[in-house]
């Protein structure tokens, strides 16, 4: 059984705090940066591992909240895309085997990639909804879009912004839209458990560790609900966003910008 580290335990619980404290509604796609975070200090599929059974936990706490409170026009529009697209992660990831480290590397490099983009998403998140005001989407773009969630979602936990981007045009109650995507990542987390489970990534060392981290996900809830109600979240996205872009750059090129800082800092 592999050793854990003070680092690793350190790094997977501040990511589920993260998680918690999306899940709160405070500073919403923050959960994001939880598995480019922590494919710093473990391989990637391990990272994804751990987290969907705390991922499962939370969407558990939320549909309490949300449970008559949903869209399920949306879902069936947004879930068979989703489903299809999980199915196609699934297989990306089942015929990208052999060389375990070259896998681990290009999916570290795929993981990096998909954080960087959000960070362009959310940079450019104005402009491409002033773009997408006038957009009224059809049937098959929610397929579309569903696809997308589902595939990002699959690899890297990451299928929050397609999702937004076809419900936001469509003027939606704010509780409603939120309740709605709650149901929707409810159905997905879950549609994953079978590939992973199929793909060997449920061992018995990393459920275990998804156990173990369980308690801090109603620390992060309550997190949540506190930073709501004391403190404005503009700054507090920016500096998770600018850890999430440096992230990616170190899994997308092996560079390490903070280190690299760090070290011109300390010569100086």
């Amino acid at each position: 059984m592999e050793e854990i580290t003070l680092v690793v335990w350190a790094a997977s619980i501040a990511c589920v705090i993260l998680v918690g404290i999306a899940k709160a509604g405070f500073a919403g796609g923050i959960g994001v940066v939880a598995v480019p975070l922590l494919c710093l200090v473990m391989p990637p599929s391990k990272a994804v591992a751990i987290l969907l059974p705390v991922l499962c936990a939370c969407d558990v706490v939320s549909i309490f909240f949300y449970r008559r409170i949903v869209s399920w026009e949306k879902v069936r529009e947004l879930f068979p895309g989703a489903l299809a697209g999980i199915l196609l992660a699934a297989v990306f990831l089942w015929l990208w085997t052999g060389d375990e480290a070259a896998t681990e590397r290009g999916l570290k490099i795929l993981v990096g990639f998909l954080a960087l983009l959000f960070v362009f998403y959310q940079g450019a998140r104005a402009w491409i909804f002033q773009r997408i005001e006038r957009y009224h989407p059809a049937a098959w773009h929610g397929a579309l879009c569903g696809l997308a969630t589902g595939f990002t979602s699959a690899i890297a936990h990451a299928g929050g912004p397609p999702v937004t981007m076809y419900l936001l045009p469509q003027h939606m109650d704010r509780r409603l839209f939120v309740g709605t995507t709650v149901w929707l990542f409810t159905f997905i987390n879950a549609a994953k458990l079978l590939p992973y489970y199929l793909l060997g990534l449920f061992s018995a060392e990393n459920l275990a560790m998804s156990l173990s981290l369980l308690p801090a996900v109603p620390f992060g809830v309550c997190a949540g609900v506190w930073l709501n109600r004391r403190l404005e979240q503009g700054l507090f996205v920016k500096v998770v966003y600018a850890i999430l872009f440096l992230t990616g750059v170190q899994l997308v090129t092996g560079w390490d910008p903070i280190g690299a800082a760090a070290a011109l800092l300390g010569a100086g």
